[in-house]
């Protein structure tokens, strides 16, 4: 496509997006310079992240923290399988770590879904990281609940905050389900809504239903429970974790386009201690290409 094809493709977008958007690979290298870790395969990076849970739990400890805590995701899926794992090999317990769980689908009547469901975010990681440890091996785990919204703020406090946030980043730029607000939305109003209760954007439930359902968008949950861009951002650190090939936008909303709470994953921005962890085919030019 040429440029000229390109400004009119993307005419009706704000200039500092527009201009995101048509990054080059060479040019989001350069923008990102020390800040991203990149990786040559999906294996490669589920690989590190597994470790890097462990590094930075060891890490807190270290710093004589009684209790260390982490919000992590679901999705990228397969390191906690592996974390079980390393911890098993090298007897390393996790009874000092609370995992404060993103989010979780709920039913129509706000409802978490039945633990039966395959698309359960807790029973995933219960079958996925706790089944696999020793009891007193096990960490505590936080599901958000949507009877008591407050109590996930309750309970990073009473463990004197997060010390890593993980994250991956949807195709709305959401992090967790934290959807995107369009309009006149102050991102600094944005970035302090605590866990909520929120509707999942048709874009959402689309592409969740390719990843996790076969297609089948009707079997993809409307609504959803989610810790807020406040828990978020409120995190020691950020670290973003990106291995679509769909994440090619996002990347560059993310790390070059305005701060907005149109675009949630731009909000990184604002954090003073954020990284991201790639597979190399993310840095692609999101331009389309017919087989």
């Amino acid at each position: 496509m040429s440029n000229a094809r390109n400004a009119t493709m993307y005419q009706d977008l704000d200039p500092t997006t527009r201009a995101a958007l048509q990054l080059s690979r060479a040019d989001l290298s350069v923008r990102l310079r020390e800040r991203a870790r990149i990786y040559q395969s999906n294996e490669d990076m589920i690989a590190n992240m597994a470790e890097k849970i462990l590094e930075d739990y060891l890490a807190a400890l270290a710093t004589g923290r009684e209790q260390v805590a982490m919000i992590v995701p679901v999705g990228p899926v397969g390191q906690y399988g592996q974390l079980a794992a390393l911890c098993v090999e090298r007897d390393v317990s996790l009874d000092r770590l609370t995992l404060f769980v993103m989010d979780e689908y709920l039913t129509d009547s706000g409802a978490w879904i039945s633990e039966d469901d395959p698309l359960s975010f807790r029973a995933h990681m219960w079958r996925n990281l706790l089944d696999k440890l020793p009891d007193d091996m096990r960490p505590a785990l936080v599901v958000p609940d949507p009877h008591d919204l407050g109590a996930v703020g309750r309970l990073i406090a009473d463990v004197g905050g997060i010390d890593v946030c993980y994250a991956g980043v949807g195709i709305t730029g959401h992090l967790a389900f934290n959807e995107p607000m369009t309009g006149a939305v102050d991102a600094a109003y944005f970035a302090d809504l605590p866990t909520r209760i929120v509707p999942l954007l048709p874009e959402t439930r689309l592409i969740n239903a390719v990843t996790a359902a076969r297609g089948n968008v009707a079997r993809i949950p409307r609504m959803a429970v989610t810790i807020g861009m406040r828990e978020i951002l409120g995190a020691r650190k950020l670290r973003l974790f990106m291995n679509r090939e769909w994440q090619s936008a996002a990347i560059r909303r993310l790390a070059a386009g305005p701060i907005t709470a149109d675009f949630p994953a731009s909000l990184v921005q604002t954090h003073a201690d954020w990284s991201l962890h790639v597979v190399e085919h993310v840095l692609d030019a999101p331009e389309p290409r017919l087989a």
